[in-house]
């Protein structure tokens, strides 16, 4: 089943919270809760999943969002997309129609900024509350409870659900109002896609060149060249390893999400389309589940 990393955490008052969505993010995410002393009760859409969870974590499951949020909180979700989020949200068994007047909803899912607007505006209608919250970190980020996570909402709101978003976030910061978690995430992951695209044309140019890749990496990452993706990826990038991480093709979702966002606003994006297409390369490839890292594959094949 799962397994999280030996994170110690704060001491925080217990609080009865749900989890919606035990993906690959989620699952770990759910787990540091439980790990830090709060009563979590989860769902998924595999009941199976939901109940192996709450065996290893000693936890509750409920078969439905409405369910599992009762008597919570803070509920917590990460799911897919925009769509996914609506249906554990709405409707006769969504989450909303549960939930306990005043209690937090706080969505982790990448979504659009004009959903987390959407839903948060209904929760007000609802005297609920809601916090856009995306993750940045990835699966290990996850698994060890050190993902960078983007907020927007209310302070007050914020401030209240911000200890206990601890237990699985090593910064959890409130960057502006509804929907500004979302933009946060969406300039996130531009720099992301300039970065492996740079690296990913280093590495295919030192190769060329019959350069020792690693030897370079590890020099030129002690200069103004170094990032995470190199640190992390480069090694592996040379030895044309893509079996973890980040997925190209959610990494598509991401970017789709930037462009729309972009044509709404009027900003400029030449080199994440760009790399969005590179992406569309990897796909046809058969990479849509290879990591993000997988761009150097279409500049050597």
């Amino acid at each position: 089943m799962a397994t999280i990393g030996t994170k110690s955490y704060d001491a925080v008052v217990a609080q009865k919270v749900a989890f919606l969505g035990l993906g690959v993010m989620g699952l770990p995410m759910a787990g540091h809760l439980a790990r830090a002393g709060h009563d979590v009760t989860v769902y998924n859409r595999t009941p199976a999943k939901a109940q192996a969870w709450a065996a290893e974590f000693h936890g509750h499951h409920a078969p439905t969002p409405r369910e599992a949020v009762a008597g919570a909180q803070i509920v917590f979700a990460c799911v897919g997309n925009d769509d996914d989020l609506r249906s554990i949200v709405l409707g006769p068994d969504g989450a909303f129609s549960g939930m306990a007047p005043g209690a937090v909803f706080v969505d982790h899912t990448t979504a659009s900024a004009d959903v987390a607007r959407e839903l948060y505006a209904q929760a007000k209608e609802l005297g609920l509350n809601f916090v856009d919250a995306p993750v940045s970190g990835g699966q290990a980020g996850a698994v060890n409870g050190v993902l960078t996570v983007m907020c927007g909402g209310e302070q007050a709101v914020f401030d209240a659900i911000k200890p206990v978003a601890q237990s699985f976030g090593r910064a959890v910061t409130l960057v502006g109002p509804p929907g500004a978690g979302q933009l946060a995430k969406m300039v996130n992951q531009i720099c992301i896609a300039g970065i492996v695209q740079g690296l990913s044309e280093a590495v295919a140019f030192g190769q060329a060149a019959d350069l020792d890749m690693k030897l370079v990496l590890d020099v030129i990452s002690k200069g103004a060249a170094q990032s995470w993706q190199m640190e992390n990826r480069g090694g592996t990038m040379v030895d044309d390893k893509f079996e973890f991480g980040f997925a190209v093709d959610w990494m598509r979702k991401d970017l789709g999400l930037v462009l729309a966002e972009a044509r709404n606003n009027g900003a400029r994006v030449p080199v994440t389309a760009l790399v969005d297409q590179f992406y569309g390369d990897v796909q046809k490839m058969g990479g849509g589940r290879w990591d993000t890292s997988s761009l150097v594959k279409r500049l050597r094949d």
